[in-house]
């Protein structure tokens, strides 16, 4: 025997309007966390479900006192269903205006672009200029390298990163120090774990090398 199919939210949704419709009253939401599952709603889904049918204006929430009361009347799903119908009647008013704007529009591009001769020779010398532009370019990125504005951010890359280099290397030392001090009876341990973490006896701040600029001869 197949397991019998939940509810989807939309269905949810129409059986919790039902109890509102049927009895036309106000209730709690405890009150309808136990009807709920008379129409087939787990009372776990019922908060969720009638929040989402507040959120759509379909059911009113008050709050009374110390207490949240919720209802929905017919005439109130009437009145909103009324109301969408008219936003979407606006909506559609408004894109069939704007419809017409962009035909025009395009009416109004397609002045002086018809197909002539003069037309295909514009274009076929707009392609060839595109053509060599991109060529030139090519040409260009050759010589990239020769740049002196592109060699001197080279240069200043270099010089942040030689910094930050020595910067780290110092931390290290600063680190190996505090530790030796703190753990003299470590030391041996100390050692290995450097040498592990690729920390080595020849391990020392780094150079910084001139860089050489090349030439177009190169």
């Amino acid at each position: 025997m197949s397991k019998k199919r939940g509810l989807s939210l939309e269905e949810k949704r129409e059986k919790m309007l039902q109890i509102f419709y049927e009895s036309q009253d106000f209730y709690l939401l405890k009150e309808l966390e136990k009807m709920g599952p008379r129409k087939g709603v787990i009372s776990q889904s019922v908060k969720d479900v009638v929040q989402s049918l507040v959120d759509d204006d379909l059911v009113s929430k008050d709050k009374i006192g110390t207490s949240v009361y919720f209802w929905s009347l017919p005439s109130c799903a009437g009145n909103q269903l009324r109301n969408v119908s008219r936003k979407l009647d606006s909506d559609l008013e408004s894109s069939k205006k704007r419809h017409a704007q962009l035909v025009d529009q395009c009416e109004e591009l397609k002045k002086g672009r018809e197909e002539s001769d003069e037309r295909v020779e514009a274009i076929a010398d707009l392609k060839a200029i595109e053509q060599k532009h991109n060529e030139l370019k090519d040409e260009l990125a050759k010589y990239k390298d020769n740049d002196p504005a592109a060699f001197e951010a080279m240069k200043e890359a270099i010089a942040v990163a030689h910094a930050s280099t020595n910067r780290w290397t110092d931390n290290i030392f600063t680190l190996r120090q505090w530790c030796s001090n703190n753990f003299p009876q470590a030391k041996e341990q100390l050692e290995n774990l450097y040498k592990e973490v690729g920390i080595t006896d020849d391990f020392d701040y780094l150079e910084l090398a001139p860089v050489p600029l090349k030439t177009v001869a190169d």
